[in-house]
């Protein structure tokens, strides 16, 4: 089996991973719709907790009305700010997210990521809100004239506080915190029913975005990363949806105690964790161009005196798999690597404990390889002593072809004939390759899903951003060289002209091909392709024979 027939073998795989994958997105089961009926013990002195079901809007369900809900009045926004992330909010959303450590390119000027804002066209908010039995939603209030909460140079964590004033003597506050070093957003509503009558009210926590359009292409990494809801069951456990099947595939409704709801793009993500001990109905909807992933529940009931409280966490930053884990179980499989999920984990934990010690992730993907290659290296042997077999028999191999012509049935038995006597193996080399090729299509999804090597170069003035195409082309036309070179070392007895032309112009389609493709994966593969052509001129060398006489 020859270099060229490898890549050209990984080339159909790969055509054919791809057309499978995107033929199971539109076949994946959908999950069935559930009737919330459970009641959630509440906490503390609350009598009563549950999760509400008739008045949970619907709008992912075609034809179905959504309760009127009176919307409150525009509050007084606050700058909360840690060393990670800037939030502008008002108390019942946050409406503006910038992301310190992340820019938007590569420029050095350029402006941090934005994950929030509030602008119609782009509109991408987090709500958190309580609703009276009324519909009336509480409308918060800075507890301080404070407009301004930055992290201390001293302080382990900043906070700022909200105050809601809801009818009848019923009060709620809230807390939002952020601890030094996190992406995660701390939200603590401490309700209080300080009035006469006893009061109802409802919890929600609410993901809102007009998505941006939808970016295709086969070589274009975002398109194969998820744009749009996940969420996370203990029963279920992970489920996604695009945003154009919001509707299409059916309401979601789903009771749940102890997961998340989120809204995913390529390398970050935004999540609703409630209280793991608080149930909510996850559900799905949209509103013209609005879609919403929510989280709602539970009701609570309050006797006069009584207290409620109720916690959750908001991420709001970038796939980081240890930090997501950290804070939900199942958080980290928003780090979506689709079937290849069982290789590209120890791939990419391999990846990040070389990079600790190159502290370049160009050099940790090239001794990734090394290493790889030392695994396969007893298969390899095997596949090069193979080919040096059929080396030798290549002059009586064209002389078979003489003999039977254009006669290719006659042919192919009698060389199968010879392969069978001198006990020649033509597939000695196939089994390196299937190991191989999961293997790259795995780390095709961690260079397509690790956010800590987007704009990570490899070396300066030349790849500046490893997810990105090699802007010189470099690589590409390094790793056709190689293939080329490697062509001159491996034997093509039995082949027909035509094939032998198919075979010389693959170098210049890969070099196309890998144009195309980030300078990660181009990398990986030049440095494949290089310890193959170094492993195969040593082993054409060591099981160097004299060809047989025709």
């Amino acid at each position: 089996m020859t270099q060229t027939r490898t890549f050209l073998f990984i080339a159909w795989l790969m055509v054919a991973a791809f057309l499978w994958m995107e033929w199971n997105k539109e076949h994946q089961p959908q999950p069935v719709a559930q009737t919330p009926s459970a009641v959630v013990a509440a906490a503390g002195a609350v009598p009563s907790a549950n999760i509400p079901a008739a008045n949970i809007p619907s709008a992912s369900v075609p034809g179905t009305v959504a309760p009127q809900v009176m919307t409150p009045a525009q509050a007084p926004r606050v700058s909360l700010r840690n060393d990670m992330l800037v939030l502008e909010l008002d108390g019942r959303s946050i409406t503006s997210a910038k992301l310190l450590k992340y820019h938007q390119s590569t420029e050095s000027a350029s402006p941090p990521v934005v994950l929030f804002n509030d602008s119609p066209a782009s509109e991408f908010v987090a709500r958190n809100g309580w609703l009276a039995a009324d519909g009336i939603d509480a409308t918060f209030m800075p507890e301080t004239a404070v407009r301004s909460a930055d992290l201390p140079a001293d302080a382990s964590e900043v906070s700022t506080s909200f105050i809601a004033q809801a009818a009848d003597g019923v009060q709620v506050r809230r807390t939002y915190t952020l601890a030094r070093g996190s992406y995660a957003v701390r939200v603590h509503d401490e309700v209080t029913n300080a009035g006469s009558v006893p009061w109802t009210g409802t919890v929600y926590r609410q993901l809102l975005r007009n998505p941006p359009p939808a970016k295709g292409g086969f070589t274009n990494p975002e398109a194969f990363s998820l744009s749009g809801a996940a969420w996370y069951s203990p029963e279920n456990k992970y489920k996604k949806r695009k945003y154009p099947d919001f509707i299409d595939d059916g309401p979601l409704d789903q009771e749940v105690g102890g997961g998340w709801v989120g809204l995913s793009q390529h390398y970050f993500l935004t999540a609703w964790v409630p209280q793991k001990d608080q149930r909510a109905l996850f559900s799905l909807g949209v509103s013209g161009v609005t879609h919403r992933i929510e989280a709602r529940g539970p009701q609570v009931t309050l006797a006069p005196g009584q207290r409620y409280s109720s916690d959750a966490t908001l991420w709001i930053g970038p796939k980081l798999p240890d930090q997501l884990e950290a804070i939900a179980p199942g958080l980290d499989l928003a780090l979506d690597y689709g079937m290849f999920t069982v290789l590209s984990k120890p791939i990419h934990w391999l990846l990040t404990q070389l990079h600790k010690f190159t502290h370049n992730w160009g050099w940790a993907i090239v001794l990734l390889v090394v290493l790889i290659k030392l695994a396969l290296y007893p298969l390899s042997a095997a596949q090069y002593k193979s080919m040096a077999k059929m080396r030798k028999f290549q002059p009586r191999i064209e002389q078979l072809k003489e003999r039977y012509g254009d006669d290719k049935q006659k042919f192919q038995m009698a060389m199968l004939e010879l392969y069978k006597k001198e006990k020649i193996n033509p597939a000695g080399g196939c089994l390196p390759i299937l190991i191989q090729m999961p293997v790259f299509l795995a780390l095709y999804y961690v260079l397509l899903e690790a956010v800590e090597l987007r704009q990570a170069p490899w070396i300066m003035g030349w790849v500046g951003d490893l997810t990105a195409r090699d802007p010189y082309f470099i690589l590409p036309v390094l790793n056709g060289a190689i293939m080329l070179m490697t062509q001159r070392l491996s034997p093509m007895a039995g082949m027909d002209p035509m094939q032998k032309k198919m075979m010389q112009l693959m170098p210049l389609v890969m070099v196309v091909m890998f144009a195309l493709f980030p300078a990660g994966l181009v990398l990986y593969w030049v440095t494949n392709g290089a310890l193959g052509l170094l492993q195969q001129w040593w082993n054409t060398k060591r099981y160097a024979q004299v060809p047989e006489k025709a």
